[in-house]
């Protein structure tokens, strides 16, 4: 049975993506600002934050919350995470794949998640020792034992430029063993992809927090791995995530290794 907080999670990340339906229509006439280079927001980020920030507040008052629009708000162990529409990009040229992303973390470490998507009706949700589940079925990461044949994502990172050759450099050592490499433009649904076995793995350079909080807890509840690019396993506070089932991840960090500067390889 889903955990309490997972049905508060789940109720705003409904709610949330009733105003993103809502507003699909209407994209051309949204307010739409630059946040910084190539990073923007739209009025319907921070309509639906707001309904996400107000159900958990009518359930967990005292709970801090980092936000992607709002920021950070109160203080304590217990945090929520949230990014309010993951692939505001793909949403404003009218591409149909973004979704809502909530976690709630306990001292910095994921222990409840909930990533949706609201066009498919996806709901992947996840609790610290009770597994990842789609809609209600248990997912698992894929049993693929190395990167032949594997699918892999990965994200091309708008604030992060400096790393573009570093970041063609991994691709093309990874394309040399995979299949494939996708790029769909929300890291919350490609991790979650990968809990669900539909992504081998997974890679980016310089994610945040609300990018990929939720999604690293569905990975590992459906027995994955995530890491940086050197390896070490935790959330990476660089932002440069490695994710895969054992075998993938490893095989991943081996390739991207050889092609990262130090830079990248810091934790």
């Amino acid at each position: 049975m889903p955990r309490p907080a997972v049905n508060v999670a789940v109720r705003a990340a409904r709610a949330a993506g009733n105003v993103i339906l809502r507003y699909m229509n209407r994209i051309d006439g949204l307010n739409v600002v630059e946040k910084q280079r190539m990073d923007f927001a739209s009025e319907v980020d921070k309509l639906a934050e707001a309904e996400i920030v107000k159900e958990l507040r009518r359930a967990y008052p005292t709970h801090a919350i980092l936000a992607e629009e709002s920021g950070a708000t109160g203080k304590g162990p217990l945090q929520w995470v949230i990014d309010p529409l993951d692939g505001t990009h793909n949403y404003l040229r009218g591409i149909p794949h973004f979704s809502v992303s909530i976690a709630l973390l306990d001292k910095g470490e994921p222990v409840y998640a909930v990533v949706f998507d609201p066009l498919r009706d996806e709901l992947f949700t996840a609790s610290k020792g009770d597994g990842a589940y789609l809609n209600d079925r248990r997912i698992r990461v894929s049993k693929r034992e190395n990167l032949g044949g594997a699918m892999i994502a990965t994200g091309f990172p708008y604030r992060q430029r400096e790393h573009l050759d570093s970041q063609l450099a991994m691709t093309r050592a990874l394309l040399g063993q995979a299949e494939d490499i996708r790029r769909s433009g929300s890291a919350a649904l490609d991790l979650a992809y990968v809990a669900a076995g539909r992504y081998d793995g997974y890679f980016e350079i310089g994610l945040k927090p609300w990018d990929m909080a939720a999604g690293v807890l569905l990975v590992r509840e459906a027995a994955g791995r995530y890491c940086d690019f050197a390896g070490r396993d935790g959330i990476p506070a660089s932002g440069n995530i490695v994710a895969g089932n054992l075998h993938v991840a490893q095989a991943m960090v081996d390739a991207i290794g050889a092609q990262a500067t130090p830079a990248l390889l810091k934790a």
